[in-house]
């Protein structure tokens, strides 16, 4: 990978960790474009991917600094850090039940059905606070239960984080621009968390040997600029632009990928689950 092929993943992560169109998907898209390895068993691009995420965790904590220092200077008392805390319960409910099915999903085989997902998602959520005019301008915990729901969704690649937590938001009763916020928001917990767990297996594996310093640090730093004018444009516009545009943008996207699997396009994967990955599902859905 060299500082270009860097440059615009960390582009691609900025963006779309705060548009609701999908970070995870469109990395994985960038990397079949560019004809890098999308094998997510490979722990140089899989610790890429959370680096590129770090990357869009520092505009969270640069936009919304003055949220988190009244939350670290009465961390007990604080009920957004509460929120916080029950929005990304979900997540680790869904990640711990579905976790091999996830993982197999990062080969890019549900890519289409995922953005499709994103697309049913967001205009579900336009349709419905188009016609709710009575909205809390506050999240309260229906909202953060919703909403970490929604994240735990978002966990397969293609289905868009801000955007699925934005129509949980959104569906649950909460104004716009408080729903795009916390959806914001909601991101550093679950960045800095994905960072905790997989850091461990990237000391014992040896993942940061096959890394690239110079095209990785570019990336992130792509990734941060990105990502903080991503936020400022959302938070601009979140009341003025209706999220069809989005969901047909994602529509598209995961209709022509879905042809490509069908055609048998070189470099797509077949729209087929590994076998280990089926099986996991199944056992998964027992278990739940």
């Amino acid at each position: 990978m060299n500082a270009i092929q860097a440059a615009l993943l960390g582009l691609v992560q900025g963006i779309g960790e705060f548009l609701p169109i999908s970070s995870s998907g469109h990395l994985l898209l960038g990397r079949m474009v560019l004809g890098l390895n999308i094998d997510q068993t490979s722990g140089a691009y899989h610790m890429l991917d959370i680096l590129l995420h770090v990357g869009t965790l520092i505009p969270v904590l640069i936009v919304f600094w003055k949220d988190w220092w009244e939350i670290l200077k009465n961390p007990f008392k604080s009920k957004t850090l509460l929120l916080l805390f029950i929005a990304s319960l979900p997540t680790l409910v869904v990640k711990f039940i579905f976790d091999d099915f996830i993982d197999g999903a990062n080969t890019g085989w549900f890519l289409g059905v995922s953005f499709l997902m994103t697309a049913v998602f967001l205009l579900v959520a336009e349709q419905v606070s188009a016609k709710k005019k009575q909205r809390a301008d506050k999240p309260g915990f229906l909202h953060a239960i919703v909403m970490g729901c929604m994240q735990g969704i978002a966990l397969l690649p293609g289905v868009s984080r801000s955007g699925s937590t934005l129509a949980g938001g959104l569906l649950s009763g909460l104004e716009r621009k408080s729903a795009a916020k916390f959806s914001f928001m909601m991101s550093a917990p679950a960045i800095a968390g994905a960072l905790l767990l997989e850091g461990k297996d990237a000391i014992e594996n040896g993942w940061f040997r096959d890394l690239q310093v110079l095209p990785t640090l570019l990336g992130v730093v792509v990734a941060g600029v990105s990502g903080y004018l991503a936020i400022r444009f959302m938070l601009k516009l979140i009341s003025r632009v209706s999220l069809n545009w989005f969901a047909l943008y994602v529509a598209i996207l995961g209709v022509a990928f879905l042809v490509l699997q069908l055609l048998g396009f070189p470099g797509v994967p077949d729209f087929a689950p590994p076998a280990q990955e089926a099986a996991a599902l199944l056992s998964a859905c027992l278990i739940a």
